[in-house]
């Protein structure tokens, strides 16, 4: 399950995500809610049909005992989903008011879905909910049955992707780790449309348990029990079309057909499937018609059901600085809703980049010169897409003696004691090294000439080291003219002069 939300949700996602993107999972979002809702209208009416016709017979009567507990499971889980829900979307800033709409505040906000979800525990506890509410299901089912019906519920853990993705370490590191908050809640909004379809399967299933043989024409109720309630363009949908109160050893005569096209029916179970290339939510009216072999009445029901078709996206997002960085290597993740990693196309341009795979959808990229790359995504039915990234040098290194202090009071002996200057780069994620070239090196001790010495390189050379030998208590050592060369750089750049006091 998971993993096909990956595909239609796309977990990975950066800051240059556009406003349209977000715009696209709040449109999924709405959907998935739409329906859930349907789901739960039809999952309202068939709990009293089954225990209505589990009253006809004793052998039959124990399947009503099951409806209630497969409505509760149900109702349990969605529960918790929403109480998590509320409380990230609290915590990233609720909704406010603009144009007359309610607007999420923390829609592109990552680090409360991965504070609650990953490292609060939150989405471990979401796993082990699924996997007990999951068991719970498939003990309402007779026991020579319920491995087949464990093979085919929607409600699941996928336990196998994540194991194959580099460098993730759970299913909720890999689900929720670094996703916004707007990508977060159809992805949940999914889990629940899994919980209500299995409970869907569940009542189904008691249906046709509790069916007998007795066609009691006014009790009939067009059912559309589908695989998927969302998929994506292009897809086919497909579903199963039948007679709530109907099963296999009917003596009824049914015809079925959807949108006026007749089906083909087995064992009163009707299957529907279609192609959309439309997107939005696709409604479809069911048709039986029912005819008594003893009276030779036909009576006709129709039921209005409807699913929802998104389109194919696609994104890149840099796995560590939403820049890409000259003389380092710069990882991103491409992804696409409901396109294999091994079909899409990936290119570069601009800034000098290239590109190297290095496995289940993820990119090295490198950079030679300043100004914006462009990636372009193509493949699996998806036109080609751009997504733009800066190129920048690896910014400015801090000069600094080689005990890691910039400037300020300092013990003689300490001072004598240093080897040189290093240039550091302060919080930069990526694994670059700067050296530095030289500098100068100016001694005002009191009452006395300057002295000054030019130093090439980063550690000191003798006549530097002949200066700094010479210091007392409050003579003051100034660095000038510090330069500095990094990954990238075609000639060394100045960065900060340093000022120290003798104590």
């Amino acid at each position: 399950m998971i993993n096909i939300m990956y595909l239609v949700l796309t977990a990975m996602l950066a800051l240059n995500v556009s406003a349209e993107i977000f715009n696209a999972f709040k449109v999924v979002d709405e959907g998935l809610k739409q329906a859930n809702t349907s789901l739960d209208k039809t999952n309202s009416q068939l709990g009293p049909i089954i225990k209505d016709r589990a009253k006809k017979s004793k052998e039959v009567e124990h399947y009503a005992d099951r409806v209630d507990p497969a409505q509760q499971y149900s109702k349990e889980l969605t529960d918790y989903i929403d109480g998590l829900v509320n409380e990230m979307i609290e915590a990233s800033g609720g909704y406010i008011e603009k144009d007359g709409h309610k607007v999420l505040m923390g829609k592109k906000n990552k680090d409360v879905t991965t504070r609650m979800l990953v490292y609060d525990g939150k989405g471990a506890e979401l796993k082990q909910k699924i996997l007990e509410t999951r068991d719970k299901f498939i003990t309402l089912i007779d026991s020579a049955e319920q491995a087949s019906f464990a093979a085919s519920m929607p409600l699941e853990i996928d336990d196998e992707t994540w194991r194959k993705a580099k460098g993730k370490v759970s299913w909720e590191d890999f689900n929720f780790k670094q996703m916004p908050l707007a990508a977060t809640l159809p992805i949940l909004s999914k889990i629940k449309n899994d919980a209500k379809n299995t409970e869907a399967a569940i009542l189904n299933y008691l249906v046709k348990k509790v069916g007998g043989e007795e066609a009691v024409f006014e009790q009939f109720q067009v059912v559309s029990s589908p695989k998927r309630g969302y998929i994506i363009s292009g897809e086919t949908f497909e579903t199963d079309i039948f007679l709530s109160a109907s099963a296999g050893s009917s003596n009824v005569g049914i015809d079925i057909s959807v949108n006026g096209r007749p089906l083909e029916v087995e064992d009163g179970v009707a299957k529907y499937s279609a192609t959309s290339t439309q997107t939005g939510v696709i409604p479809y009216k069911a048709t039986i018609s029912v005819t008594n072999p003893v009276t030779g009445e036909t009576n006709e029901y129709t039921g209005e059901f409807e699913y929802e078709v998104g389109l194919r996206s696609v994104n890149v997002s840099a796995d560590k600085m939403n820049v890409f960085y000259i003389g380092v290597d710069n990882p991103v993740s491409v992804s696409a809703a409901g396109v294999s990693s091994n079909q899409l196309q990936v290119s570069g341009s601009g800034g000098g980049i290239t590109l190297s795979p290095t496995g289940n959808g993820k990119y090295n990229v490198k950079v030679n010169r300043p100004g914006e790359a462009v990636i372009t995504v193509s493949g699996g039915g998806l036109q080609p897409t751009n997504f733009n990234f800066r190129v920048k040098r690896i910014p400015d290194p801090v000069a600094k003696l080689t005990n890691k202090q910039k400037s300020g009071g300092i013990p003689n002996g300490v001072f004598k004691a240093q080897a040189g200057l290093l240039a550091e780069l302060e919080n930069f994620d990526f694994d670059a090294r700067c050296e530095i070239q030289g500098f100068n090196i100016v001694r005002v001790p009191r009452r006395e000439d300057p002295q000054i010495a030019v130093n090439p390189g980063g550690r000191f050379r003798p006549e530097a080291s002949a200066i700094v030998n010479q210091a007392r208590p409050g003579d003051r050592f100034f660095f000038e003219n510090v330069k500095a060369k990094c990954p990238g750089d075609a000639a060394g750049r100045n960065i900060n002069d340093m000022v120290f006091t003798i104590q």
